[in-house]
C-alpha cells in the first residue's frame, strides 16, 4: 500500500508552537509519531515523505529513519539539505526526488513538495499531492483550497501519521472545512 506524509520536522522544537503541534516538547513528539507511524505502516508499505523530514535535530537521521517501518521515498523539501548530505542516512531511501510522478489506485499522483498550480495531466484527472504550508490558511491554500485534487500531506492536517490516498481525500476536505467553519464564526 502506498502512504503519504510531509513536513513532519522530527527533532525541531519550534514547530510545536509554529503549528501549534499537540505536543509538550521535541521527545513528546518524535515519539508520537514514531509509534502512529510503526503503529500502522508495515515493512512492505510504500511511504513517500514529501519533504522536510527533520529540522534543526540533534538526533541523527539515521536514529529516526532505523525505526520506521516501511520503503521509504522522500521528495525533497527545502528544510532537507543537510539529511541529502548524510550518507548513512541516504541507505534508509528506496528513492530520492525533487519531483515524482506514481500510480496509486489506478490514479496518476503527480508529488512535490511545494504546491504547483497546475501539474501534469492536470486535465485528465491526475492528482497532485503536496506539502510545505503545513496548517497555513493564506494565499498559497486560498489558492490551492479550490482543486479537488490537490491535496496537501502536511503531519499536522493527516494526524501526524502517514496516510493513504483516501485517507488524504478525507483529511484535506475536512481540513478546509474547519477552516471554512472559522471563517464564519469570524464574520
Amino acid at each position: 500500500m502506498k502512504y503519504y506524509i510531509s513536513d513532519i520536522h522530527f527533532g525541531h522544537e519550534a514547530v510545536i508552537n509554529f503549528e501549534p503541534r499537540p505536543f509538550s516538547n521535541v521527545d513528546e513528539m518524535d515519539s508520537a509519531i514514531i509509534e502512529r507511524w510503526n503503529n500502522k505502516i508495515t515493512k512492505n508499505d510504500q511511504v513517500y515523505i514529501l519533504g522536510d523530514f527533520a529540522f534543526r535535530n540533534e538526533k541523527p537521521y539515521s536514529w529516526y529513519l532505523k525505526q520506521l517501518a516501511g520503503q521509504k521515498h522522500l521528495i525533497v523539501g527545502n528544510h532537507d539539505r543537510k539529511l541529502l548530505k548524510d550518507s548513512e542516512a541516504m541507505e534508509y531511501f528506496v528513492s530520492v526526488d525533487y519531483y515524482l510522478e506514481v500510480t496509486d489506485s489506478q490514479k496518476r499522483i503527480i508529488m512535490c513538495h511545494y504546491p504547483i498550480s497546475e501539474w501534469n495531466n492536470f486535465q485528465h484527472e491526475a492528482i497532485h499531492i503536496y506539502g510545505h504550508i503545513h496548517n497555513k490558511t493564506d494565499g498559497a491554500f486560498q489558492y490551492m483550497k479550490q482543486f479537488d485534487r490537490a491535496l496537501n500531506a502536511g503531519a499536522c492536517i493527516n494526524n501526524y501519521t502517514p496516510s493513504s490516498l483516501n485517507e488524504l481525500i478525507i483529511n484535506n476536505m475536512e481540513f478546509k472545512e474547519k477552516v471554512e467553519k472559522m471563517t464564519r464564526e469570524t464574520l
